[in-house]
């Protein structure tokens, strides 16, 4: 009479090793599309943002600039406007000691420099300008103002950009159309 022994299934070793390998690969390429994922979101909502507030800001703009009865050219990143009687000074604050610095501001009344400043478009990049043009006549090609006077269209451009550890950078840029100062007469 034989007896036998119930033989036991078991996984041998090198099964355990190519199991485990295996494993390790799927679970990388899971973890790195999930990585993938959450940088494209971050970077989505970065440009979202941007997009929101520099459509913010050029709307203020523009509600101003229509509504303006003068223009007083300050520099080329800094201009103020009467509007109802009011000065309203649009500009680029390139001071790094300012709470608005690197960002396309305005500011309301006659308050000091750096006080009263509202940040429209943050993260503005130094190559901000707004340019200043008049009425088009025909047969004139150049219609750039020269001053103030003649000045009855503002645009400007911006370039505002995102940085973040996680992320590449973000940038959005922007021309704007070309404002009409509806209420201010102008000389050519």
């Amino acid at each position: 009479m034989t007896i036998s022994t119930p033989r036991t299934k078991a996984f041998t070793l090198v099964e355990v090793l190519i199991a485990a390998t295996l494993s390790t690969f799927v679970l990388a390429g899971v973890l790195s599309a999930f990585l993938f994922l959450a940088r494209t979101s971050f970077r989505s909502s970065g440009y979202s943002e941007m997009e929101a507030e520099m459509r913010r800001g050029l709307d203020t703009f523009a509600r101003d600039t229509r509504n303006a009865t003068d223009v007083c050219w300050n520099s080329a990143q800094s201009i103020t406007l009467t509007v109802n009687g009011r000065p309203v000074t649009y500009g680029y604050d390139n001071s790094a000691a300012s709470a608005t610095y690197r960002s396309f501001y305005r500011l309301e009344g006659d308050t000091s420099p750096g006080l009263g400043r509202t940040a429209l478009v943050r993260g503005v990049t130094s190559d901000f300008a707004f340019q200043r043009y008049k009425l088009v006549q025909p047969g004139v090609t150049d219609n750039a103002a020269t001053n103030d006077r003649e000045t009855k269209l503002l645009s400007l451009t911006l370039r505002a950009a995102r940085t973040s550890v996680a992320t590449v950078g973000a940038s959005n840029s922007a021309v704007s159309a070309r404002y009409m100062l509806r209420n201010k007469r102008v000389a050519n």
